[in-house]
């Protein structure tokens, strides 16, 4: 689940890895003037610091381990109302870092675009759409679940939540946190020109990684469809939890009504149903205690729908933006570095048959111009190379954290019995304590109050 079963990394390739880093540690190659600013950001990311003992490529995490990093709250504040528009804020409350700070949502949409820009081979889950015109409240608390979602599984992921960027977005009180993000993206290059492991990632890769990739993605695949089903199926058991709930209290409402119906204490009653003044005046007095058991009805299985809806399937929608992130990323590495990489050597082959046209033709010139292009052409492909092993090594390191959210799914199917177990608990309590009072709307032979038989009781079949 977590990724330990992978192919372990052959022993002599780890201890030369483990060789180059100690004299890479031993003596850092110069990298030209720095300024401080540059400096003092570098030093904030402790992942250049530290190295993984053993093979790096294998995450060690346990579910647990991970949804204790962070814990952040996303709530709504209220709109504030201008001369010609009005804008809707959030409180972003960080457990970790014991903050909480404003944000709107165009200040997740810069976080977001700074991750990509930093980490472009990892799962940066999507956010949700922009406000479109006339947005209701409904699609308001959608995005904001979808906001408070999206910050969860950053805070949450391992090289994410050791980030600067991370930190600022969930502490920083200042106004312009779109500026300083900006600023701290600008400082340092992505995290292939940060890790000292990129260029030898290729070392940690096991033989068959082109097919463990083709095989994870379509497994992920099959399990997002299969999640998506469940979550449509869970929705549609909280909204008839919660339509029950309204039509519960619209049923009590209505008895009430009917007491209305039956007229007031002080209205004079016709000649016929004088006979029986006291069946009517039990039946209004019960008829009203019924419409208060229905409200409580009414507000207990509402609270099932809302409880299902916070813990089964806002749990079903997290690991479905997980999942997709993971599509997401499959599909950059394919149509980016990958599609960037074919490109580069389909242009390096160009170059080596003009060169031999020109040798041909002896323009000594010609000859020398394209040498120098070809040369640099084959840097940007090396590089290009460097990054497609860096992306796989990073595919495959996302892989084993969609396996660590796996069990996930105990917890959100445990989530769904016990809400039903204790929902229809509660639900079936009040019934039975309403029972006995359905006795007073019943009157028999001399004012003697008797509930109803049931069929059996009366001989007849059940259907």
């Amino acid at each position: 689940m977590t990724g330990r079963a992978m192919d372990p990394l052959p022993s002599p390739a780890v201890a030369a890895a483990a060789e180059a880093e100690a004299d890479e540690e031993a003596d850092p190659p110069a990298t030209g003037p720095q300024t401080s600013q540059v400096t003092e950001w570098r030093n904030l990311d402790p992942r250049r610091m530290q190295m993984p003992q053993g093979n790096p490529l294998l995450l060690s995490y346990t579910l647990q381990e991970l949804l204790a990093k962070d814990t952040v709250q996303v709530e709504l504040i209220p709109e504030k109302k201008g001369l010609f528009l009005k804008h809707v804020e959030y409180e972003v409350s960080s457990q970790r870092f014991k903050s909480s700070v404003y944000r709107r949502y165009n200040d997740f949409v810069v976080f977001h675009e700074v991750l990509l820009h930093k980490f472009p081979y990892r799962m940066v889950p999507a956010l949700p759409p922009k406000r479109v015109l006339g947005a209701d409240r409904e699609f308001i608390e959608g995005r904001r679940r979808a906001l408070k979602r999206f910050i969860n599984l950053v805070a949450r992921h391992p090289p994410f939540s050791e980030d600067v960027l991370l930190k600022l977005f969930l502490s920083f009180s200042g106004s312009d946190v779109q500026h300083k993000l900006k600023e701290a993206a600008q400082c340092v290059g992505d995290e292939f020109t940060n890790c000292k492991l990129a260029a030898r990632a290729k070392d940690f890769l096991p033989a068959d990684i082109q097919t463990q990739f083709a095989m994870s993605r379509e497994l992920i695949r099959n399990v997002y469809n299969s999640f998506y089903k469940l979550r449509d199926r869970a929705e549609r058991i909280a909204s008839r939890a919660i339509d029950n709930a309204a039509d519960l209290l619209i049923f009590g409402k209505e008895l009430r009504q009917v007491t209305l119906a039956l007229g007031s204490d002080t209205t004079p009653l016709p000649s016929w149903a004088a006979l029986h003044l006291s069946t009517w005046g039990s039946l209004k007095q019960a008829l009203k205690g019924l419409s208060v058991e229905f409200a409580l009805l009414a507000d207990k299985a509402a609270q099932q729908g809302k409880k299902e809806e916070n813990d089964v399937v806002e749990k079903l929608n997290l690991f479905l933006d997980l999942l997709q992130s993971y599509k997401d990323l499959c599909e950059r590495h394919e149509k980016g570095v990958l599609h960037k990489h074919q490109r580069a050597l389909h242009k390096y082959g160009l170059m080596k048959r003009q060169m031999m046209s020109a040798a041909h033709g002896r323009e000594p010139e010609s000859v020398e111009q394209l040498e120098s292009r070809i040369v640099e052409q084959e840097n940007v492909i090396q590089t290009m190379e460097l990054r497609n092993y860096f992306s796989l090594y990073c595919l495959h390191q996302e892989t084993q954290l969609v396996h660590v959210y796996l069990p996930l799914t105990s917890h959100i199917l445990g989530a769904f019995v016990n809400s039903q177990i204790q929902g229809h608990k509660e639900m079936s309590k009040v019934w039975n304590d309403l029972k006995p009072k359905l006795s007073c709307l019943f009157a028999g032979p001399h004012s003697v109050l008797t509930p109803p038989r049931s069929p059996q009781e009366d001989g007849m079949c059940p259907h």
